[in-house]
């Protein structure tokens, strides 16, 4: 009897965590429309969570693991508008729309909403976003595109450029997720 106990306890972490896909290198675009120059960071290292019995979904990115075409822009990315070193990690915690009704783990394409809280720079502002899932052989993917504006999370554009960088930031999400 001990030993069975012993042994449901040594499975359950593993079967607990079957029902959650993750990713470490899911992909985040920020992309600022400007007039003078192209102003576009990339992250390939966020993390992110996803619970298969709840819908909910958590994602986490490093600020300065954010990289630009120019080293300036990324300097300047990280020290006058993220301020990297102050505020190191993004995040968002939340939930997908209508989630019984996805069948995640069926082939197929399935659109929704995702709803929650985006910490930024300090900040959290509530989100909805719609998120499209792609389930194929080789497992979940997901991409997600929508807009912030650095005004909301006490992100100050310097005077210098006020009239040629844009208080909007359009971010695109895509992720592979794998299971746990």
């Amino acid at each position: 009897m001990l030993r069975m106990f012993i042994v449901i306890l040594m499975i359950y972490p593993w079967v607990g965590n079957a029902q959650k896909y993750f990713s470490r290198n899911a992909i985040i675009r920020i992309n600022s429309p400007s007039k003078v120059e192209k102003i576009e960071g990339v992250s390939s290292t966020a993390t992110t969570v996803l619970e298969m019995s709840s819908g909910k979904i958590e994602f986490a990115v490093l600020t300065n693991s954010f990289v630009f075409e120019k080293a300036l822009m990324q300097e300047h990315f990280n020290e006058n508008y993220l301020e990297s070193t102050k505020y190191p990690k993004a995040n968002f915690k939340g939930s997908l729309d209508n989630f019984s009704s996805l069948k995640l783990t069926d082939p197929g394409t399935y659109k929704t909403h995702v709803r929650g809280e985006l910490t930024m720079h300090g900040v959290t502002q509530t989100i909805t976003a719609p998120v499209e899932f792609m389930v194929d052989a080789k497992g979940i993917h997901a991409s997600c595109n929508f807009r912030v504006k650095c005004s909301d999370y006490n992100i100050e554009i310097p005077t210098v450029v006020k009239n040629t960088v844009s208080n909007d930031v359009d971010i695109k999400v895509k992720v592979d997720y794998k299971s746990l």
